[in-house]
């Protein structure tokens, strides 16, 4: 006879004694997130033989009955944005972000997102993250930056991929435009990030911020006025290549925030100026992204062209230096 979807019958088998109840859970049901069996826990969602907590520790042959509710619809609405989609499962989805998009709704940014978008595209197939059919974002690309990013469908995609984000395992290269030359022409900026003193809209290099570190390579260079420039995240902080690039003295071009033009640069730059100010974004594409699949754990790896925009620029730089 076959149980309904959402009751469970979990039984603890002798190599889990003595785990905490969340944890030995969660390799029972490796689609819920220990978070979200954590939270069913303490809602009264998992039946024994006593009143139980998460940190409880378990014995061999503990039977347990887990009633997993049907995931809510999700707060943001299904919108029919169109998406540039590079792969799709049942567990993720990897897309072209172009620049623009805001990733998740936010103050100033109801909708129109690249949630509400997902919401829609997935329909029912979205499994749901946290009790609610919405998208997992793991992480995220700035509204203006275009590029390769993921985004995961159930809860047991959302932890895989962010245990990987977290210990540093994915493959993250983004491609941008530099006012001036770095020199040398590659090497590690390892300088922590945290929120500006006086401005928390911006992150800066502060003392007191968070370990963060991206290693640049030089890939073309258009006079002394501007380059093209390889970023390799080793660490994922906020706004993390735009504010090192700044801090060594090379913002991205088009920065609206790190940027800071003056009459010297705009003239290594000549005709090329206007075509930075008509961008209208910072010239960042984040051109790579590579990772373990949560569920087949089949290494992944996606890499995107810049977009026309970017062509238009690079195509004005090299005009300008020949």
């Amino acid at each position: 006879m076959n149980q309904p979807e959402n009751l469970r019958y979990v039984t603890i088998p002798p190599e889990l004694a003595g785990q905490r109840l969340d944890r030995a859970l969660a390799a029972l049901c490796p689609d819920l997130s220990r978070s979200r069996l954590k939270a069913l826990i303490e809602g009264g969602a998992l039946a024994g033989s006593k009143e139980l907590e998460p940190s409880d520790a378990v014995r061999a042959g503990d039977a347990f009955t887990l009633t997993v509710p049907s995931a809510a619809p999700a707060v943001p609405r299904a919108q029919a944005i169109p998406l540039s989609i590079l792969f799709e499962d049942e567990a993720v989805l990897v897309i072209d972000k172009p620049s623009g998009l805001v990733v998740h709704p936010a103050p100033g940014h109801a909708d129109g997102t690249l949630v509400n978008a997902v919401l829609a595209h997935c329909g029912e197939s979205l499994l749901g993250v946290g009790g609610e059919r919405r998208p997992g974002i793991v992480h995220r690309l700035d509204k203006d930056t275009s590029g390769v990013m993921v985004v995961a469908k159930s809860d047991a995609a959302l932890q895989g991929l962010a245990t990987q984000f977290a210990d540093h395992s994915i493959e993250r290269e983004y491609l941008a435009f530099t006012a001036r030359v770095p020199v040398p022409l590659q090497g590690l900026v390892d300088a922590p990030i945290g929120r500006h003193p006086n401005d928390r809209k911006r992150m800066a290099v502060t003392e007191k911020g968070r370990t963060a570190r991206t290693h640049y390579r030089v890939e073309e260079t258009f006079g002394q006025g501007a380059a093209l420039v390889r970023c390799r995240l080793e660490t994922g902080r906020t706004h993390q290549i735009r504010v090192h690039l700044s801090h060594i003295g090379h913002p991205v071009l088009g920065d609206p925030v790190y940027m800071r033009s003056t009459r010297g640069r705009r003239a290594d730059l000549g005709e090329s100026v206007e075509n930075v100010r008509l961008l209208g974004r910072q010239a960042l594409h984040a051109a790579i992204l590579g990772f373990t699949h949560p569920i087949s754990a089949e290494r992944v790896r996606f890499e995107v062209e810049m977009p026309p925009d970017l062509h238009i620029l690079h195509e004005s730089l090299m005009a300008h230096a020949s």
